[in-house]
């Protein structure tokens, strides 16, 4: 199991802690646990294998971090999505885009292209085609102006 994947375990956190009050230390903790995710390998195949200690600290810094900062991410969505309101975006598109977004301002070691790529292909994954090149926009968008 590489970056790629504990990214996604990333996302699920982040998408299941986006119907709660947005953090809950115990539930990323527990979720990391090999029993837990040998429990949800049988219904899905990202969680067989054992998780590393550098992909555990990965998903705990990605996910802490977009919970700590989902006000500032939320805010860079909203400015940058044209017509559109973040209420009217599904838990997915959002957590997509607060998971990039965190990556691209708050972890050194990831790329911007690399952030806006893996979000991308994650959007297409979780979500249709119409969300994929919304993501991609507002990433897009984000980054012209970081090199600005």
């Amino acid at each position: 199991m590489g970056r790629k994947e504990a990214r996604e375990i990333a996302l699920h956190l982040i998408f299941e802690l986006s119907f709660k009050e947005f953090y809950d230390e115990d539930a990323i903790s527990d979720r990391l646990e090999q029993t837990v995710m040998e429990s949800l390998a049988g219904d899905i195949a990202l969680y067989a294998g054992e998780l590393t200690e550098e992909q555990k600290e990965y998903i705990r810094k990605t996910v802490v971090g977009v919970c700590t900062y989902h006000i500032e991410l939320d805010a860079i969505v909203e400015k940058y999505s044209t017509n559109w309101k973040t209420n009217r975006l599904s838990h997915m598109t959002m957590s997509l885009l607060r998971l990039a977004l965190y990556e691209m301002k708050y972890a050194e070691d990831v790329p911007t292209g690399t952030a806006i790529d893996e979000a991308v292909e994650l959007s297409k994954k979780y979500e249709s085609k119409e969300a994929s090149a919304f993501v991609n926009g507002v990433l897009g968008a984000v980054a012209r102006e970081k090199a600005e």
